[in-house]
């Protein structure tokens, strides 16, 4: 069964690849289609903009779709970045401007109170409906990036499994126990209940 994965971001890719690699699923991406349009996530909440962008990919690819949206959720900052995570220190800004107004912004918190949050929330999309998933990490930010593995906030977040961060871990031991990976095998292991009977 052919799929799309509702996303231009390779890095999100290749996690998810990894997710459905040996499955019965063949994966394909937005950048195979460059007729589809950007989605502006306008949602408040991650499962809105999930939503937002599976339906828009099945629209303009007429093939069932796969997308989430992530968020970082800081304790001591209320939770933010949360559902602006990807665009915390603006529009069409890099990873690592986004890290560094996060370090900015706990400049002052102890290393105790720097509690956070990795929360992804996935979705399939077909012309009959859509389901979710959700997949939850819980960890601290550190006061400084370390490693260069992984992408976005994962230099700063170190989850409770590991004194590593996810940016010091290989892509299978972050898949272990991340966010994104407990997302996408529930998605998996419901497809195959819905599809491969």
């Amino acid at each position: 069964m052919k799929l799309v994965i509702a996303t231009r971001n390779e890095d999100k890719l290749m996690e998810i690849k990894e997710i459905f690699e040996g499955s019965s699923f063949e994966l394909s991406s937005l950048n195979e289609f460059p007729q589809a349009p950007e989605v502006e996530e306008t949602g408040d909440t991650l499962l809105e903009n999930a939503l937002l962008k599976a339906e828009s990919a099945a629209k303009a690819t007429g093939l069932p779709a796969l997308a989430d949206d992530t968020g970082l959720f800081v304790e001591a900052l209320d939770g933010e970045p949360g559902v602006w995570s990807s665009r915390y220190a603006g529009e069409n800004v890099s990873y690592e401007e986004n890290r560094e107004l996060l370090l900015k912004n706990l400049n002052n918190v102890p290393e105790a109170e720097r509690t956070a949050k990795f929360v992804t929330v996935a979705v399939f999309v077909d012309e009959i409906g859509h389901f979710k998933a959700e997949g939850e990490v819980e960890g601290l930010i550190t006061s400084e990036p370390r490693g260069t593995n992984g992408f976005g906030y994962d230099p700063l977040f170190q989850s409770i499994y590991s004194e590593k961060t996810f940016g010091e871990l290989t892509r299978s031991e972050k898949r272990a126990f991340s966010h994104r990976g407990k997302a996408f095998e529930e998605i998996l292991r419901i497809l195959d209940t819905k599809f491969l009977k």
